[in-house]
């Protein structure tokens, strides 16, 4: 018997790669996607999942309590997976309000919407920046489920006001609740705003490569199939009340991911630009994934040096899908190619 799952977020970056994992894997399962379609969501990239009679796409907001509960009471899920968040901190720093609005609030809605309905399963997609940062010059301290909170930005003190919502909802209500906190995502879809595409996408055009500070701070970088799998395992397999820590054990210096851009591309050092380095910029996150392979048998199955160059070479062979958002014209694909068709429903 199949699932209905409600996938907030879900065109988005990782939540799309969730979207099509669930597709592929659990093609008995019906997939609701949720998505406001802000300026990082973007409808083309779920083109293809759109075809497939077990997914349905929902244009609305979190945050817009009738709508979600309208929705919730419709399609009676078994499951909901929340990918849908306000993620960039350079905007967090500048407009902090939007970002407690859905960051927080809007995970309030969606955990009364599925108390209402009773859910087998609420999942909260999380992040490592809600621990902080570790120091560059302890190589040997990483993140466990154990560390406590002490954020650096608005966006990763709304993740944690969500996180703790989302415990204190289990405690209190008895939602089941699971929550997961990754490290750096990098693979297809991702908005070119973020280190990875940007870097790819101004290097193909010859533009200055922007680098903060030094280019020092270090992330665990994790390809975002491998993140997709192990929320998958979460959803199906994992304690209720739980939190999991999601890494890949591959720890980058910036810079020296740009430079590796550079090189597998052919361009010079030279577009490399440092800029004024982040206000409150954190130094290095490094997640501790004992858990995930201890109780649920997960671990990471691509090496960086493979998924940076599937990565490339996704960016290489889809150039109109990004050159698209930074002409601004995917915004306008929800209108021209498939709102008719959306406000139907494909069910």
């Amino acid at each position: 018997m199949g699932k209905t799952i409600i996938v907030t977020g879900g065109a988005g970056f990782i939540g799309a790669n969730f979207v099509y994992l669930e597709l592929r894997e659990h093609p008995e399962d019906r997939i609701v996607c949720v998505d406001k379609l802000t300026y990082a969501g973007n409808l083309e990239t779920l083109a293809e999942a759109l075809q497939n009679p077990q997914f349905r796409f929902v244009k609305a907001d979190i945050c817009d309590r009738e709508a979600m509960f309208a929705l919730f009471r419709e399609e009676q899920p078994d499951m909901v997976v929340n990918f849908a968040a306000e993620s960039h901190v350079d905007r967090s720093i500048e407009d902090p309000g939007i970002f407690l609005q859905t960051n927080i609030i809007g995970t309030q809605v969606l955990m009364d919407a599925s108390r209402e309905v009773g859910v087998e399963r609420y999942h909260q997609v999380s992040t490592d920046e809600v621990y902080g940062d570790l120091p560059l010059d302890r190589p040997d301290l990483f993140f466990t489920e154990e560390t406590p909170l002490k954020t650096s930005s608005p966006y990763s003190s709304s993740k944690a006001g969500a996180d703790l919502l989302v415990n204190a909802y289990h405690r209190t209500y008895g939602l089941p609740t699971t929550i997961s906190r990754c490290s750096n995502n990098y693979g297809p879809y991702q908005f070119p705003e973020k280190l990875i595409p940007l870097m790819i996408a101004n290097a193909l055009e010859d533009k200055p490569l922007p680098v903060y500070g030094e280019g020092k701070n270090v992330r665990d970088w994790l390809y975002v199939e491998d993140h997709c799998k192990a929320i998958d395992l979460i959803l199906r397999q994992g304690k209720v009340g739980e939190v999991y820590n999601i890494g890949g054990h591959n720890e980058m210096h910036n810079i020296d991911i740009v430079r590796l851009i550079c090189q597998a591309l052919g361009k010079s050092e030279d577009l490399i630009v440092h800029v004024t380095d982040r206000k409150g910029h954190d130094m290095r996150y490094a997640i501790d994934p004992a858990k995930m392979q201890r109780e649920l048998g997960w671990q990471p199955e691509t090496l960086f040096r493979d998924g940076i160059q599937k990565t490339i070479q996704w960016y290489l062979t889809h150039q109109d899908w990004w050159q698209r958002i930074l002409s601004g014209d995917y915004q306008r694909y929800y209108e021209e190619m498939y709102a008719k068709r959306i406000a139907e429903g494909t069910k």
